[in-house]
């Protein structure tokens, strides 16, 4: 017989014990001896002594003196023997015997924290029954709970009743049994009775321990949550029901508790539970209760999860927002009374939040750049009411602020669509040097990674005011304090602009020279520094549009002015780079400004080749004096001036004659010899329009050879002197070969003969291998050419020594 005085005796023992893992420890230790005991009667069918035993076991769950993480391990250690008992329950009832007596004789344990959580571990079984509606016992359950006022306690008994009858609430719209009604009714009346213990836990205890509290309420904030799992996991649960009475009782719950972390945390689990559909059908109310929170509660996170949300629904499921739906206006208006009810909101928070705007303005309506203009024109309102000129570098507010605007220029597939965004210039101006500088960087890296390309003017104008810092000297920094301090890093930057200025088109040729003329006007404004790395580029960009132009010839009249005006540009912009003292850099242009001039026919071809050719001998004269800049110099004009044809003999002849003065004053021998041998082949090779053909001057071309040879013969070091004398050998060969009559088989035979005499003068150790190379590479060619004549000029009479 079932006597119910056995359980009224249970309490568990008083330990003082200050340290919490110490009490734990004790606590498992009662546990561990009672789970055992319990199951033991279990085995032999006592059930009253089982209960007894898991009373007592359940006894150590009173205690006030651990943590809520100590107590939630104790609770986990507890609940797992529950699950035992649970189990027993289950397999008695399978064999007929009664669970109801069972469930009214644990009401009758001693203490009400054991007596409860028996009483939800017999239920949870007795449901199973359907010997009364689940409903009744849901009701009943719920209800005795409250007895247990203790807030960790309590927490933790509310957890393990939504545990126990998780499987069990009803979902049917129509069952004497229960209802999806009255499910929705148990969570919400269990929810709120958590809720009420969860906040009461902060005005507990002194006011030193806030912080401990507010951790440790945080660490309890799952607890409370579940409830909107199990809510939003229901089965049948209409967008009407969540609509009428699911949110609103939340929302009256979290509103009304008035404790800033149960309304963040309570606010951030609607958004992330319940289904997106819902929240689109119950916007207004959600966001009128945003309104109404707390003044602590971090607002921005709120409306920002719920805006991110939203746009990432809407990004996979645009046929499912409603047509009618204001979505963009319904939370821009709700943002605007915030920002005007909370004055004191940081302007970072509210950065944030247009940031959030901007984000479901791109994803929900990408063809209204009005809404994202609009936003960014809050923004710059809101910095102005609150007198912000400047935002400081590194400042929340500035992170913020960056954030806004890379959400900007990143949501558009065009860097063009950003720039028609007039407050995205705007907003931009609020940053400091440094940080237009960074942001400014940032813009000129996506452009000529993604291969963007600029078209209009207005545009190309925006976007080099916003890049400025790049461009120009900034107040307190100059650009030879910035290239002195970082010479990498500026040296990176001013690369990027020049890589930048490849992806100026224009959308005709007179826009384009247009854009390239407002570009110059901003590099100008940069200095030398800045010059010598993107005038270059400037220049080619410039050259590569004459020939556009020249392909227009027969649609515009005034193709040949245009051109006259592109060439001009060129010229000013190399000699703006000249006095940046870059002198090599100006004389490469200057060169392949003639060669352009010179593929370019046009009624001005000749004289504007001339001055490109001119201005490069004078910058060579004036400029260079650097003997290994010299030849390098010499050796391009003289390369240039081979490949001209549009020059008259008139023309043609001084800059013959001042490559030739020029390579004769070379200081050192080995410069000098080279380069008078290179002057061979513009007496030979160049044109002129007076004749049809080549000059084949073969006396001026052995002229030049054998002054060559004289120039070698005079230098001092025999491996020296070998090395010219061979690579004179190959240049004789060449005209040779080429048919100038006055270049002999004797004078071939002579330089040989030099050579071996040279190299039998060197001494040993000296290195040679790669003279010997080169000649004997010379002597194979013309041993070959006398073995098989062909039908070139006869190497017959060549004197070529015998040797393996």
């Amino acid at each position: 017989p079932i006597n119910p005085t056995k359980m009224a005796h249970g309490a568990a023992k008083t330990v003082v014990i200050e340290d919490p893992e110490k009490l734990l420890e004790e606590a498992n230790k009662v546990v561990e001896r009672e789970q055992f005991a319990m199951k033991r009667a279990l085995d032999t069918d006592k059930m009253m002594d089982a209960l007894k035993h898991a009373s007592n076991m359940l006894c150590e769950l009173r205690t006030s003196m651990l943590s809520p993480k100590t107590y939630y391990d104790l609770f986990i250690t507890i609940v797992q023997h529950l699950r035992h008992l649970e189990v027993h329950l289950q397999d008695q009832f399978e064999k007929k015997n009664p669970i109801k007596d069972l469930y009214e004789l644990v009401q009758y344990a001693g203490n009400i924290v054991p007596r409860l959580y028996l009483l939800i571990t017999v239920g949870a079984v007795y449901i199973k029954t359907n010997q009364v509606p689940t409903k009744d016992i849901m009701k009943d359950l719920v209800e005795m709970t409250r007895g247990v006022q203790h807030p960790l306690r309590g927490l933790f008994l509310r957890s393990y009743l939504l545990q126990c009858l998780r499987e069990h609430l009803p979902t049917d719209a129509e069952n004497e049994n229960g209802t999806i009604d009255d499910s929705v009714d148990f969570i919400l009346l269990n929810f709120a009775e958590m809720n009420k213990l969860w906040v009461r836990m902060q005005h507990q205890g002194h006011t030193r321990d806030k912080e401990k509290r507010e951790r440790e309420r945080r660490e309890l904030r799952l607890l409370v949550g579940k409830n909107f799992e199990r809510l939003s996991s229901l089965e049948n649960i209409t967008v009407t029901m969540y609509k009428e009475k699911i949110l609103p009782s939340v929302l009256e719950q979290v509103i009304n508790c008035k404790d800033a972390i149960a309304q963040e945390y309570l606010m951030e689990c609607i958004i992330q539970v319940f289904p997106d559909d819902y929240h689109l059908q119950t916007l207004t109310p959600f966001l009128e209760a945003c309104g109404q929170l707390s003044a602590l509660v971090n607002i921005r996170s709120i409306i920002t999860s719920l805006i991110d949300r939203l746009a990432a629904y809407a990004l996979t499921n645009a046929a499912s927002i409603p047509a009618d739906l204001p979505l963009f206006e319904i939370f821009s208006e709700k943002v605007a009374s915030i920002g005007q009810a909370r004055t004191d909101m940081p302007l970072e928070d509210m950065a944030a939040l247009q940031a959030a705007l901007v984000n479901l303005a791109l994803k929900c309506y990408p063809t209204r750049k009005d809404y994202v203009d609009k936003v960014l024109e809050n923004m710059t309102k809101i910095l102005a009411s609150r007198s912000i000129e400047r935002v400081e570098r590194g400042s929340t507010l500035s992170k913020e602020l960056e954030k806004l605007l890379r959400v900007v220029s990143e949501g558009y597939p065009s860097i063009e669509e950003t720039l028609e965004l007039h407050n995205f210039v705007s907003l931009f101006g609020y940053f400091s040097t440094d940080t237009r500088r960074d942001l400014a960087t940032e813009l000129l890296e996506r452009i000529t990674g993604n291969n963007m390309f600029l078209d209009n003017v207005d545009h190309v104008s925006t976007l080099l005011e916003m890049i400025s810092p790049l461009l120009a000297d900034q107040a307190g920094v100059s650009a030879a304090q910035a290239e002195s301090e970082d010479p990498e890093s500026f040296a990176a930057e001013q690369f990027l602009v020049a890589r930048f200025l490849n992806c100026l088109r224009g959308d005709s040729p007179d826009s384009r020279f247009q854009i390239l003329s407002l570009v110059r006007k901003h590099i100008g404004a940069g200095g030398n520094s800045r010059m010598k790395h993107t005038l270059p580029t400037l220049v080619f960009a410039a050259l590569r549009l004459v020939g556009v132009f020249k392909g227009l010839q027969g649609s515009d009249e005034m193709w040949e002015k245009k051109i006259q005006k592109i060439f001009s540009f060129c010229n000013q912009s190399i000699s703006a780079l000249a006095k940046a003292e870059q002198p090599m850099s100006a004389l490469r242009l200057y060169l392949q400004g003639a060669l352009v001039a010179n593929s370019t026919q046009y009624d001005k071809q000749e004289s504007v080749a001339y001055e490109f050719m001119s201005q490069a001998f004078l910058l060579y004269e004036e400029e260079i004096s650097d003997s290994k800049q010299q030849i390098s110099a010499l050796t391009m004009l003289i390369g240039a001036l081979e490949n001209m044809t549009c020059f008259t003999e008139e023309s043609y002849s001084p800059l013959l004659s001042k490559c030739a003065l020029q390579s004769a004053k070379l200081v050192k021998k080995p410069d000098q010899c080279r380069s008078v041998a290179l002057c061979a082949h513009l007496f030979w090779s160049g044109k002129v329009v007076e004749a049809a053909e080549e000059k084949h001057d073969s006396k001026q071309v052995l002229a030049c050879l054998q002054k060559a040879a004289r120039v070698a013969a005079a230098v001092m070091e025999a491996p020296v002197q070998a090395q010219l004398s061979a690579e004179l050998l190959s240049v004789f060969v060449l005209f040779y070969d080429k048919g100038v009559d006055t270049v002999t088989p004797a004078h071939l035979s002579k330089m040989i003969s030099l050579i071996e005499e040279t190299l039998a003068k060197v001494e040993a150790g000296e290195d040679i291998n790669g003279i010997r190379a080169l000649y004997n590479t010379t002597l194979q060619y013309i041993r070959r050419k006398k073995a098989n004549p062909g039908n070139g000029p006869s190497y017959a009479e060549v004197v070529v020594p015998q040797r393996s």
